[in-house]
């Protein structure tokens, strides 16, 4: 992870020159391990967040929004107690380590002036964040209580003296000036020198790598280094993510060569770079760790129902070859005198072909019972074939529904859009409602559609999951607008908008492909070519009463083939 010591040393700098001598407003705890500080300084209100969880532990200015808790938790009511109404005085790193300080002067219960100190410890899962009164050294209280059970040279709790961790004998990166030795191996070079992340000692040799003159290779990290800490100090340094398929990989505030064959954005401060890398890493995890027990309960009940499929269809070809019921029980009742009390099986001639065919028989009881047991038989298969088509046909649209929802996981990119889908799922009783869900009714996100503008500027929507299908075709769109959907594939609903009195017929023939490239792209055969999308009138579009989310059938609908894609504007 690159949030090392030089980049704790940027955010220093930073915060020292954008909340130095703010008061706090107020703090929330939004989560077990995040702390929300809003802070009033002479340039606007602005809110800092301090994380220590373990994957993302961070300070930083924010501009995200985070819901908080009904209940702050106890370290939340602690620190509006201590630190709340304070104003922060002085902000440094704790020499070249993932350690920030926030110094606050504020005032106890009796009117006195106290010295406080906010301490935020950037160390991946020994992260966390102490309160420390200044005047004594004692610890106030800590988010994460660190017991002598758990760590028997530094306990994080209420009244022990606070203790920096141990210190490593290695060069503090501020310390490093242009004729400073280094080893021009990068791990050495992570031994030597303290506060830099791998990602940067391969980056201060990768350099000197290109130089075959050992005169200049010795001096090369050290005076890269220096640069990068000119860049800081005087401003011109460019914070920059590196994304690999939507998914931050990487940050710094300086080039990554090993990363330059990956997407890269620029960002005007450490704190929107630092925010936008560690926010959209976590939303992408998840997204991930929320869309896997979802997509393996609808896989789950997929499988069930294809199983469902395989034993409707073996039962119903059973059904379907009962003719020789009606057969053996009329050959019977017409050879009654034929058959000998106590056989077990008759062989008459059978009056349709003219062929001599063997009747199986049960020995214990008569002619005529057998008679009737082979037309009782016949009764049963053709009521079963009946019952077994309209199960078989209920089990398609299950099966087709249920592929829907796995493309429609698949395709998520946001919690929300999620948890709208499991919504979906609860009240079709493929996933057991939640506790809380039972007990209160959550409220339903509003919809969010995708939406495209065709070359024309004709405007094109396609819903993300089931419940924004049937909300964009069933009530936002007009019974004039063009619906779109692939051909027997798994898709989302794409709805063309036509205004001034449009017609399908007045679309030209390439926006009609334009918009079908869109239906083919939100849909499982997004990475296929040559993919048939139907399309019709709206007007033409129904939804059968009692109906999956996102069902619908449709009449008097065309074909096209096209390959997936986004020709117009992503909004």
């Amino acid at each position: 992870m690159a949030f090392d010591g030089i980049i704790t040393y940027a955010i220093t700098k930073e915060l020292s020159e954008r909340i130095t001598l703010g008061k706090i407003e107020k703090v929330y705890q939004p989560g077990p391990e995040e702390l929300l500080i809003h802070i009033h300084t002479k340039s606007g209100n602005v809110r800092l967040f301090i994380s220590c969880n373990s994957q993302s532990a961070r300070v930083c200015l924010t501009a995200g929004t985070y819901v908080n808790p009904d209940q702050p938790p106890t370290f939340c009511m602690l620190l509006r107690k201590h630190i709340q109404g304070g104003r922060i005085t002085e902000i440094r790193q704790r020499e070249s380590e993932r350690i920030i300080e926030i110094d606050i002067e504020t005032q106890n219960e009796l009117g006195f002036s106290v010295s406080r100190r906010l301490i935020a410890e950037i160390m991946a899962k020994h992260s966390n964040i102490v309160l420390v009164d200044i005047e004594s050294g004692k610890i106030i209280d800590s988010i994460k209580r660190i017991s002598i059970d758990v760590n028997r040279y530094r306990q994080l709790l209420p009244g022990v003296i606070y203790q920096y961790p141990p210190a490593q004998d290695k060069i503090s990166f501020r310390e490093i000036t242009a004729e400073t030795e280094l080893p021009h191996d990068d791990r050495a070079l992570m031994n030597r020198v303290g506060g830099i992340s791998p990602a940067v000692s391969r980056e201060l040799l990768a350099e000197c790598a290109e130089h075959n003159d050992l005169s200049v290779r010795s001096a090369g990290p050290a005076e890269r280094l220096v640069r990068i800490m000119d860049s800081i100090n005087d401003g011109t340094c460019i914070p920059r993510v590196y994304i690999d398929d939507g998914t931050p990989r990487e940050f710094h505030i300086t080039d990554l060569t090993e990363y330059e064959c990956l997407e890269r954005r620029d960002f005007g401060s450490v704190s929107e770079c630092v925010e936008y890398y560690f926010s959209n890493r976590e939303a992408s995890n998840m997204v991930r760790q929320k869309a896997v027990p979802l997509l393996k309960s609808v896989q789950t009940a997929l499988s069930k129902a294809l199983l469902k499929k395989k034993k409707l269809s073996e039962d119903l070809l059973n059904a379907e070859n009962s003719e020789k019921y009606r057969l053996y029980g009329e050959l019977l009742t017409a050879n009654i005198h034929a058959v000998r009390p106590g056989a077990r099986k008759v062989t008459v001639t059978n009056y349709y072909d003219g062929n001599l065919i063997d009747i199986p028989l049960d020995e214990k009881i008569g002619a005529s019972a057998n008679a009737q047991r082979y037309f009782k038989k016949y009764s049963k298969a053709r009521t079963a074939i009946h019952e077994k088509q309209a199960q078989l046909e209920d089990n398609e649209r299950d099966i087709e529904y249920l592929e829907s929802v796995i493309q429609a996981i698949e395709a998520a990119d946001s919690v929300p859009l999620l948890e709208s889908i499991r919504s979906e799922l609860e009240s079709t009783g493929y996933v057991r409602r939640r506790a809380k869900a039972a007990q209160r009714k959550r409220k339903a996100p509003k919809p969010e559609p995708y939406r495209y503008i065709l070359s024309d500027g004709t405007q094109v929507l396609a819903g993300r999951n089931n419940i924004e299908n049937d909300y964009i075709t069933m009530k936002l769109a007009s019974k004039t607008d063009v619906w779109m959907h692939t051909k027997d594939i798994p898709g989302s609903h794409v709805i063309v908008r036509l205004e001034d009195g449009r017609t399908v017929h007045d679309l030209p023939a390439e926006l009609i492909y334009e918009a079908a490239s869109i239906a083919a792209y939100h849909s499982k055969a997004s990475g296929s070519t040559n993919v048939p999308v139907d399309y019709v009138p709206v007007r033409y579009v129904k939804k059968p009463n009692g109906a999956r989310p996102g069902m619908v059938i449709f009449t008097h609908n065309q074909t096209v083939y096209v390959d997936p894609k986004i020709p117009g504007e992503h909004r």
